[in-house]
């Protein structure tokens, strides 16, 4: 989970790794969306992108939806980390839209504020902002999140380019994994798939409000990308997941990606892991090919 540990963590994995040094260490998050490359499409579907309003039953939510330029896909709804919507996750929208999807990246705090509530090179090491992000997320209360659900998939389903013919997918990431399968459960009839990327072990409580428990409330297939140093933290989470998932006859792919950090799918995170990043998204487009078709 985000929290100082974290911080400290990947400080400490880069500066122990020789990657960079401590001066360029206080950078690097500022600099990462500039510089860093993601590979590209051989075949990339040319784009359209824009800042949308949805209205939900608690305000207006601004998010950024991108969707390839003619024709009908499949709709997605993107959830971020808890630094919220902002430069990182459209370019990781639009990269999903150029593969052949509608996707909405979702402002989690439209509430309080538009995206993006935080400077790109905002960090956990920072109390301040860490207090900030806090008091922000604590707001996110299950049955926000299942509210804002269902109007997010009610917007995908009123836009031209999205196929409702077809299963709408969700995806989240750090915090956003578990509003992923709050997602699912909210709107099964419409979700084919969910997907959550160091989730690690936001989805597990002893709580009835734990995702974990919602899962017998939706068909959609899944998958979950765990961090080592999450699994690290709580390795019965993959367990009480893989047994739930078994219970419930939801097909579900769990696995603990190997020298990953909390966070190593985010590309302005300083322990970004590209091999294993990679690895993730592969993994992604395959569970949408197959749930979504």
């Amino acid at each position: 989970m985000c929290d100082e540990l974290t911080e400290k963590e990947t400080e400490q994995f880069l500066l122990n790794g020789g990657k960079i040094n401590r001066r360029d260490f206080s950078k690097m998050t500022a600099a990462a969306i500039m510089t860093a490359m993601l590979p590209k499409l051989a075949f990339a579907e040319t784009v359209t992108e824009s800042t949308v309003e949805i209205a939900t039953p608690d305000g207006v939510s601004d998010c950024y939806f991108v969707r390839p330029s003619r024709g009908k896909h499949p709709g997605v709804v993107m959830w971020p980390d808890i630094k919220g919507l902002r430069p990182v996750y459209k370019a990781m929208g639009k990269r999903l839209a150029e593969a052949g999807y509608s996707v909405l990246v979702i402002n989690h705090y439209y509430r309080d504020a538009k995206a993006p509530v935080v400077a790109p090179d905002a960090s956990f090491g920072d109390p301040e902002t860490m207090k900030f992000l806090r008091g922000l997320a604590s707001k996110l209360t299950p049955d926000a999140i299942t509210s804002d659900a269902k109007a997010y998939v009610s917007f995908l389903d009123a836009q031209a380019s999205v196929d409702r013919e077809r299963k709408i997918g969700t995806m989240g990431y750090c915090m956003g994994g578990g509003d992923s399968m709050r997602t699912a459960a909210a709107v099964p009839n419409r979700i084919g798939a969910a997907a959550s990327f160091h989730g690690g072990e936001l989805e597990i409580s002893d709580g009835p409000d734990s995702t974990h428990l919602l899962i017998p409330k939706s068909p959609a297939h899944v998958l979950h990308a765990i961090a080592e140093n999450d699994d690290k933290r709580s390795p019965e989470t993959k367990n009480i997941l893989t047994a739930a998932y078994k219970a419930a006859g939801v097909p579900a792919e769990i696995e603990v990606y190997e020298g990953t950090l909390h966070g190593w799918c985010t590309l302005d995170f300083a322990g970004y892991n590209e091999k294993q990043a990679e690895k993730a998204w592969g993994r992604l487009l395959h569970l949408f090919k197959v749930a979504l078709a």
